[in-house]
């Protein structure tokens, strides 16, 4: 890895159970779809310009078209989870490292990219998961806050070709870092994703 050039991967091929069964990227907040709101927050990133923005969906193309970024399906008879959306990026992903978001955690932080480049390029990782710590001191990772080098491709498709499909059981073969965001009030929606109306609720409340 000699460029560190980065390739933003929106996540939204996911099926959406306890949601009803919706897709979450389509939902709105606020008058534009989550999904938009995930886009202009990369488009945003402090100290960082992605190389291309992609998105990985297996419902509506034609709408998340209309986004003006490539739209690729995850190639999967099933809703196969987050490590398919990201063997498809890393299978069209023309740079050096490729970064994971969901596309329904809006507001994730605005270094998020920065800081996670930084870490990985400093401690000579493969990997790198976002994570928060609770109250209590513990650490909670964010998986699909997820930052990875590109020749990895080959290795995840041999761990999902063998049926596997654990976003750490992967991410425990290689040199992996967590990354540690500080959680204040002003950014205690950071890492919060819309799985239930519940938490949509709480998102649009914190918009």
């Amino acid at each position: 890895m000699t460029d560190h050039h980065v390739t933003g991967l929106i996540l939204a091929g996911g099926r959406g159970g306890r949601m009803g069964g919706i897709d979450k990227g389509l939902v709105n907040l606020k008058g534009l779809t989550l999904v938009h709101h995930t886009l202009k927050r990369l488009q945003m990133q402090e100290g960082l310009q992605f190389k291309e923005i992609m998105i990985v969906a297996n419902r509506n193309i034609d709408t998340y078209e209309t986004l003006g970024v490539q739209v690729w399906s995850d190639n999967t008879p099933t809703f196969e989870g987050p490590l398919a959306g990201f063997q498809t990026g890393l299978e069209k992903c023309k740079t050096s490292l490729l970064l994971t978001v969901p596309c329904d955690s809006p507001f994730f932080p605005l270094n998020l990219a920065d800081r996670m480049r930084s870490a990985l390029i400093a401690e000579d990782a493969e990997i790198a998961i976002a994570a928060t710590r609770d109250p209590d001191g513990r650490t909670q990772p964010h998986s699909v806050f997820c930052l990875m080098k590109c020749s990895l491709l080959f290795s995840l498709q041999e761990f999902m070709g063998r049926g596997e499909r654990k976003v750490s059981a992967w991410t425990a073969l290689h040199k992996t870092i967590s990354v540690p965001f500080q959680m204040t009030g002003a950014t205690q929606a950071a890492f919060l994703n819309a799985n239930t109306p519940e938490d949509l609720s709480r998102l649009e409340s914190l918009a």
